[in-house]
């Protein structure tokens, strides 16, 4: 289904961008807003968001959060290393994990790429050597606290 949606996926143009660039500094910009912003009329922008949705290029909508105020003061990203061909089953199994924010398959000294957020380093520890270890495609794992993070604003 992927490569059917690829094939039908439309090119962007300068109007499609410029409304990517609004959706993702602002999820909750309504419909008159965008159009506005970017000189099309209220049809025109909703008829557009719906093809970005329809085409996959728009997955979703989500908020931003305050990892430290929403009760998850420890972050970290870690690297693992899996069983050759086994990326299908760590995927679904590392989701399934509480605070598994992010899950990437990368090239290099490692296969996989987690960022997860936790309550504090006891509950990080918890995770990193009761639950991700415990799978057993992966072969080894290693911690990066993140000590600081930033948003990236969308390009204006």
């Amino acid at each position: 289904m992927a490569d059917e949606q690829m094939a039908t996926t439309r090119p962007l143009d300068a109007v499609d961008r410029s409304i990517l660039r609004i959706l993702r500094a602002d999820g909750r910009a309504s419909v008159r807003a965008v159009a506005e912003r970017v000189h099309i009329s209220r049809a025109n922008a909703y008829a557009r968001i719906n093809r970005l949705i329809t085409d996959g290029v728009i997955r979703g909508f989500s908020a931003r959060l305050d990892h430290e105020r929403a009760g998850q003061g420890a972050s970290a990203y870690i690297t693992l290393k899996i069983v050759q061909n086994s990326w299908r089953t760590v995927r679904e199994k590392l989701a399934a994990l509480p605070g598994a924010a992010h899950i990437a398959l990368v090239s290099g000294d490692f296969d996989v790429l987690l960022l997860v957020h936790t309550a504090d380093n006891r509950s990080l520890r918890e995770l990193v050597l009761t639950r991700i270890q415990s799978i057993p495609e992966v072969l080894s794992t290693r911690t990066l606290l993140v000590f600081e993070e930033t948003d990236l604003d969308p390009e204006p």
